[in-house]
């Protein structure tokens, strides 16, 4: 795995739903083809809904339904392909590549809700989001390569 010379981190709370679309707007605005983003938490701490976002400040005007049944959903933006996956039911790494993965990143951006089923396959320059809670509020812990922190100057 490639090393990246310039990591950022910072964190972002997340009091309400309309922060929680500032941070997706912010994603959105810096997302560009062969990137993903890595959307870590348990169960119920909003990975769907800052996917949603995401896809909202990209023009998507349709249903986003979450992913766990059909593992991805496909998504063509005005400006960026755009494939959401949630690797909840994925056992093994290697169904990732039946899954497309690899063809979604060299065709636009993908956001990946539980990550941790197959870490390997995120290209080194991912966006890391972490959602949970962090002194009793909702939080957004974020990591990744230094380009990434023009996402804060947003939300």
């Amino acid at each position: 795995m490639a090393e990246i010379s310039e990591t950022f981190r910072g964190a972002v709370p997340l009091p309400d739903l309309d922060a929680t679309a500032r941070l997706g707007a912010g994603i959105a605005g810096a997302l560009r083809a062969g990137d993903a983003v890595a959307l870590w938490g348990d169960l119920g701490a909003g990975k769907t809904t800052l996917a949603r976002a995401i896809l909202r400040k990209l023009g998507v005007s349709e249903d986003v339904p979450s992913p766990t049944f059909t593992i991805v959903q496909a998504y063509d933006t005005p400006g960026l392909a755009v494939s959401h996956y949630d690797l909840y039911r994925v056992k093994q790494p290697r169904e990732m590549q039946e899954l497309g993965f690899d063809d979604a990143l060299d065709q636009g951006a993908v956001l990946v809700e539980w990550p941790e089923r197959a870490p390997e396959i995120l290209p080194p320059e991912a966006l890391h989001v972490r959602l949970g809670m962090q002194d009793g509020a909702r939080t957004a812990r974020l990591t990744g390569p230094a380009r990434w922190e023009s996402v804060l100057a947003h939300v």
